[in-house]
């Protein structure tokens, strides 16, 4: 573990374990490098080197007032990426971390990656515009900020709690250690980094990004996501993939790199294989 210092002067914490090929973990909002312990230990002991960082006010990096956006979110990412001197690297991102993966592909060229897996992602774009008709109101993402800045502490218990693992459907039964884990990578990061992180996750448009990566990308995505609806995420953005392959999960919930690891992995690792 570590810290890479951006040229903006960031502190970026990450995590570098083990050797052999490298996979490169993106996180979600507004959580950090924790909620990928369930795939770096899977990855780890199938013999790969695993390397997730926390992004810039999340987790244990600097909680800095600027730089919430997806420029910055790639460029720290790529900052990562040489300062370990990675190459033929997997990269694989969640929720927000998808966004930052495609972005980074696309801003950085993907000479230093091989292929590419975006779960539960936000592209191509989250917000309704006149292009993007299916879309969630601007309005949807003013509330959460408005929560963020106001009672975050208790928001940030009531989301895992309820849609972001699908804990609030009947047939399902919560795990209060999940979220728990949850509220505590939150509430580590800074609410300044959080509130303007809604902005970059929900009105940034990837659908030239997706245009431009060549190499193969998995795009795995649940089809009870709650969080970031499917049929405006996953299948545009493989359509939109030059080299894009569409899983989708029956039932599964936005966490589910968390709820169903076991499923998550076992297909990650099929795909890096293949």
């Amino acid at each position: 573990m570590g810290f890479v210092t951006t040229r903006d002067g960031t502190e970026i914490f990450y995590k570098d374990w083990g050797s052999g090929r490298p996979v490169v973990f993106s996180h979600g909002w507004p959580l950090s490098s924790d909620d990928w312990d369930p795939q770096m230990m899977f990855f780890l002991n199938h013999g790969f080197r695993v390397v997730a960082h926390d992004r810039r006010g999340h987790g244990r990096s600097a909680q800095v007032a600027d730089g919430h956006d997806m420029d910055h979110y790639a460029d720290d990412l790529a900052a990562v990426v040489e300062h370990l001197d990675l190459h033929d690297a997997i990269h694989v991102g969640h929720s927000t971390g998808g966004g930052e993966v495609v972005h980074y592909l696309a801003r950085h060229g993907q000479n230093r990656a091989a292929k590419a897996a975006i779960i539960s992602a936000v592209p191509p774009l989250m917000v309704q515009t006149d292009a993007n008709p299916g879309g969630l109101p601007k309005s949807v993402f003013d509330d959460l900020q408005v929560q963020t800045a106001t009672r975050r502490t208790s928001f940030y218990r009531d989301l895992p709690a309820g849609p972001f693992y699908g804990f609030n459907r009947d047939s399902v039964q919560p795990d209060e250690a999940v979220i728990q884990n949850w509220w505590r990578q939150g509430m580590t990061g800074g609410a300044k980094a959080h509130y303007d992180g809604i902005v970059a996750f929900s009105q940034t448009d990837f659908t030239e990004d997706l245009k431009k990566i060549t190499i193969p990308v998995l795009v795995m995505h649940g089809d009870d996501d709650q969080i970031v609806p499917y049929a405006d995420s996953g299948p545009l953005s493989a359509e939109l993939l030059p080299n894009g392959t569409l899983k989708t999960y029956a039932g599964f919930p936005h966490g589910m790199i968390t709820t169903q690891a076991d499923v998550i992995n076992a297909d990650l690792l099929a795909f890096i294989q293949s």
